[in-house]
């Protein structure tokens, strides 16, 4: 748990740091402090959303009968004892920053799309650091494989080799898709789709990526061969296409 909080410091640290950058070398006008008051509302977004992703789309039936576990780090059910908070949503998460984004917009009429053109880009490399932190934590691996780069977890039960999916998602997911979306930030047929190209991107390539990760073992396969990874990255592929749609029909000429 040491390495993954050092590491989401590191991930919120690279996101502020290159959206900085932007700011001082492209013609944004958005203020600084603005800015930066949204990294604090994005942080409860990441947060929260989180948790209760967690909670809702991988373990609901348990929290429905200790609810207090959601939020507080103990078991009251037999006596008094500590456990801390185990369990965070990538999915949860985004649904948490999105929400935070379009409140933060909102209260401060900013333009959502300029704003997300400005921040997005820069999101990806941040999951670079969460998922290295996924690998030191020994968590999240992958599934077993004869491959000669397989490795061997500690938290494995049955000390298996198995895929480093946690390696793969840092590369692919962190800085391919952060590589992709900067290099075409500010082409001009990109404005107001980087968003849409952020969903549809991320939740392709988590989506393959799925097939060498090991399922939770609570849920294995909620649908045929899929895991609930896999279903939420295609419900984000396919809002990001609907994005697309709905830009592409507001730009046809009447």
């Amino acid at each position: 748990m040491r390495y993954y909080s050092l590491m989401y410091l590191a991930a919120f640290a690279s996101v502020y740091w290159l959206v900085a950058y932007r700011l001082k070398t492209e013609p944004w006008h958005f203020p600084r402090e603005l800015v930066n008051d949204f990294f604090v509302w994005a942080a409860v977004g990441v947060i929260l959303g989180g948790r209760l992703g967690y909670v809702v789309f991988y373990n609901f039936p348990y929290f429905l009968d200790h609810p207090l576990e959601i939020f507080l780090p103990f078991d009251l059910s037999n006596g008094f004892k500590f456990t801390g908070i185990s369990g965070m949503s990538f999915h949860g998460g985004l649904i948490g920053v999105v929400t935070a984004f379009f409140l933060y917009c909102r209260k401060h009429k900013m333009n959502i799309w300029d704003f997300s053109d400005l921040i997005c880009p820069a999101v990806p490399l941040g999951y670079t650091f969460g998922r290295l932190g996924n690998f030191f934590n020994a968590e999240l691996f992958g599934r077993a494989t004869t491959l000669p780069f397989g490795m061997y977890f500690p938290t494995d039960p049955t000390h298996t080799l198995r895929h480093p999916s946690q390696l793969y998602e840092a590369f692919f997911e962190g800085i391919v898709l952060f590589i992709i979306l900067w290099s075409v930030k500010r082409h001009p047929k990109a404005k107001h789709r980087i968003f849409a190209l952020y969903l549809m991107g991320y939740g392709f390539i988590r989506f393959i990526i799925e097939f060498v990760r090991q399922p939770d073992p609570h849920l294995n396969y909620p649908w045929f061969i899929f895991t609930m990874g896999q279903l939420l990255c295609t419900a984000m592929m396919a809002t990001g296409i609907a994005i697309l749609l709905f830009k592409k029909k507001r730009l046809r000429p009447l």
